[in-house]
């Protein structure tokens, strides 16, 4: 079927921001005398919902999460935007020779997407198809997040193509029943249906022309 809707996830996929979101929560957490590793914390918890990222590591680590913890980890995390985030490899090239309707499917709070794409010059590939969790209440893996937002734009998930850069948001398009594309960059196994592979943004058109030319 013709893929007329790309839905894409935020962080790792269109924008560079993985180390830095997971630099600042190491940074927070030092303060209450937990010394973490950035690469581990990429690793295990990319993609998944702050509030049980905080829970989890405050349990593991026996600490109480401060209430400014949450306001303090964002402010940080604007700040390293400001001075070091780019785009993913390859994604403005992608994305310029993409002709679809595109819109942002992200876990994360529509005031950070916004910053972030702004930062790296990508919002006028989106406009104002910009999707938080936090406003849908339903975060990845979650399928429901990526129904709604088809629903939301009036196209059917079979019309659709979800690009994701991790297991827990490829799994929320796999389960919604959506053509996945998989920004495998280190390897990560699994055994998802209607998920593809791949480590090059630079063949996202190609891989997205692919799918259409299915039956």
């Amino acid at each position: 079927m013709r893929k007329t809707c790309l839905l894409f996830d935020n962080d790792g996929t269109l924008v560079d921001s993985e180390y830095l979101c997971n630099l600042a929560i190491k940074q927070q957490f030092a303060e209450l005398g937990v010394y973490l590793d950035v690469d581990h914390l990429v690793e295990h918890y990319r993609g998944k919902k702050m509030g049980s990222i905080l829970s989890t590591l405050g349990s593991k680590h026996k600490v109480s999460i401060p209430d400014n913890f949450l306001p303090d980890y964002r402010e940080r995390v604007a700040k390293l935007f400001e001075n070091q985030l780019k785009p993913v490899k390859n994604i403005e090239f992608a994305l310029s020779k993409l002709p679809q309707q595109k819109a942002v499917v992200s876990n994360g709070p529509k005031f950070k997407i916004e910053q972030a794409l702004t930062i790296c010059g990508l919002g006028q590939y989106f406009g104002e198809r910009i999707y938080s969790a936090y406003d849908l209440d339903k975060y990845k893996p979650d399928p429901e997040i990526y129904l709604k937002v088809a629903k939301i734009l009036g196209v059917k998930p079979q019309e659709c193509v979800v690009i994701e850069d991790s297991i827990t948001g490829v799994t929320a398009g796999s389960q919604a029943g959506i053509s996945t594309l998989f920004y495998n960059k280190t390897h990560e196994s699994h055994q998802l249906t209607n998920v593809t592979d791949f480590e090059d943004m630079a063949d996202l058109p190609q891989l997205i022309a692919n799918l259409s030319s299915v039956t």
